[in-house]
């Protein structure tokens, strides 16, 4: 069994910068591509970045684009999630999840293995 677990994620000030971490363990991790999704109180779980995890090819939401960042280190079995210019409207939770084959990029349910999630609070 995969395990995702994610990190650093905290409060900071609107305009300000966070850079999240997701950690694979257990079964090798050998997934299609990895994604970020996010949710807020009554809201339900929005798309937020993929990224391909052989070819290093990413793709975002509009929200994200030009702000926000993914990335991954094979070797560590780890994927990050650069965020940067943060807004309000950014704070959520903030789940890493493990895509096992070519299925849907944006839709939650496409994704195989999730992380606990980590909170991401952006003040104004």
């Amino acid at each position: 069994q995969v395990q995702l677990v994610e990190s650093g994620g905290g409060l900071v000030q609107a305009g300000g910068s966070l850079r999240l971490s997701c950690a694979a363990s257990g079964r090798t991790f050998s997934s299609y591509a990895m994604g970020w999704f996010r949710q807020a109180p009554g809201k339900e779980r929005e798309f937020v970045a993929r990224i391909i995890r052989s070819s290093g090819t990413t793709y975002y939401a509009d929200s994200v684009k030009g702000r926000f960042t993914i990335s991954r280190d094979n070797t560590k079995n780890t994927v990050y999630l650069q965020m940067n210019k943060l807004k309000p409207e950014d704070t959520a939770v903030y789940y890493c999840a493990a895509q096992m084959s070519i299925s849907s990029r944006t839709t939650w349910r496409a994704y195989d293995h999730w992380g606990q999630g980590t909170q991401v609070t952006v003040s104004s």
